[in-house]
C-alpha cells in the first residue's frame, strides 16, 4: 500500500509545467534540475510522512532560490534540513531567513515529527519563478507579480492543488502564509472552486523575518494559536 510519502514523492517528481512563460521568467524544477534536491527530498519524506495519517496543508507562494528550491522541500533549506531534520545535503549550503522563522516554529511546535505528523506544507505555484534584474542576476519572482504570469500559470496551479488535496490532505481548514496578494489569491480560488471550508491567514515568514523580527516570539505564538485548531 502507498504510503503519503510515496504520493508526495511521484507528485514532486511528475511536476512539469508545459505552458508558455512571459518573456525573462524562467520555471525552477528542482526536482528535473537537481540531483541533491531529489535525493534530500524523498529522504525528508520518507522520514516524515510514511504513513496515512490525514495532514491539514499550508499553502505558500511558490518556492524560492535558497529554500526550497535547493531542498525540494518547502520553507527549509539546506541549513534547517541538516540540523534540524537530520538530513544531509549536498548541494550548496545556502541559508533562507524564512526557513529560520518556520523551523523556531516547528521547534516551539513541538519538534519536526510532531509537526508534520499535522501538517503538510506546500504553495500556490508548488514550483518556483525567477527573473533577471538590472544588475544580470537571477531574482526571486512570485506568480502573482505579473498579471500575465499568473494568467500563465494558473492552470498549473489549479491542477497541482487537486492533485495534492487527492493525496489524502484534509479540507475542512488550510492556512495561508501571507496577508497581502497570495491570501486575496487563494480566497478567490477557493470561492471559485470550494477547495476548503475554510481559510486562515497568516503572515509570511519572509515578512516576518524582514520587517517584524523583533516581535518574531509574537509571531511563532500566533502561529501556534492558529494549528491549535487542529490539534
Amino acid at each position: 500500500m502507498k504510503t503519503l510519502a510515496d504520493r508526495i514523492i511521484g507528485f514532486n517528481t511528475s511536476l512539469n509545467f508545459k505552458g508558455n512563460l512571459p518573456n525573462g521568467i524562467h520555471i525552477m524544477n528542482p526536482f528535473k534540475e537537481s540531483p541533491a534536491a531529489l535525493t534530500a527530498s524523498t529522504e525528508f519524506y520518507k522520514k516524515y510522512y510514511s504513513d496515512n495519517h490525514p495532514r491539514h496543508l499550508i499553502l505558500g507562494i511558490n518556492p524560492g532560490r535558497f529554500g526550497s528550491g535547493q531542498t525540494g522541500v518547502p520553507f527549509t533549506d539546506p541549513k534547517r534540513l541538516k540540523s534540524a531534520c537530520g538530513i544531509n545535503f549536498e548541494g550548496p549550503v545556502t541559508h533562507e531567513p524564512s526557513s529560520v522563522f518556520i523551523y523556531d516554529m516547528i521547534a516551539a511546535y513541538g519538534g519536526p515529527e510532531r509537526f508534520y505528523h499535522d501538517i503538510y506544507i506546500s504553495s500556490v505555484s508548488p514550483l518556483g519563478f525567477t527573473n533577471v534584474n538590472n544588475l544580470g542576476k537571477h531574482v526571486n519572482y512570485n506568480y502573482y507579480d505579473s498579471a500575465e504570469l499568473t494568467k500563465a500559470v494558473y492552470p498549473f496551479m489549479i491542477e497541482s492543488l487537486n492533485r495534492q488535496l487527492q493525496m489524502g490532505i484534509e479540507t475542512d481548514l488550510c492556512f495561508c502564509f501571507g496577508t497581502g496578494q497570495n491570501e486575496k489569491f487563494i480566497r478567490k480560488l477557493n470561492q471559485e472552486h470550494g477547495f476548503f471550508k475554510e481559510i486562515i491567514s497568516l503572515e509570511h515568514p519572509r515578512f516576518i523575518m524582514q520587517y517584524k523580527s523583533k516581535n518574531k516570539q509574537f509571531y511563532i505564538d500566533k502561529y501556534l494559536e492558529a494549528f491549535g485548531r487542529i490539534t
